[in-house]
């Protein structure tokens, strides 16, 4: 069971590097949980591969980051989506 957890973990951790992904489209990816895959790239990640642990940190710290702007443009293009639908 660990194994599985562990491999998953580096999957994931590969899969964020390669792509720079969220979390949310990582779960999505690989059909699992957000709180998962945070689990698996902050706490099992970081006892397996150092290396790759810290560049998938600095992506999550840049996506934290930038979440704000990323939930003002959705709701900028909401709006404009419902202003330019007829009525």
């Amino acid at each position: 069971m660990n194994d599985r957890k562990n491999t998953r973990a580096v999957e994931l951790g590969k899969y964020i590097a390669e792509t720079h992904c969220t979390v949310r489209e990582a779960a999505k990816r690989f059909d699992i949980g957000k709180s998962t895959v945070h689990k698996d790239v902050t706490e099992r990640l970081s006892k397996l591969d150092d290396a790759l642990f810290e560049k998938v940190r600095k992506i999550l710290d840049y996506n934290l980051s930038v979440r704000h702007l990323r939930g003002g443009e959705a709701t900028k293009h909401k709006c404009e989506a419902r202003k330019s639908k007829p009525n």
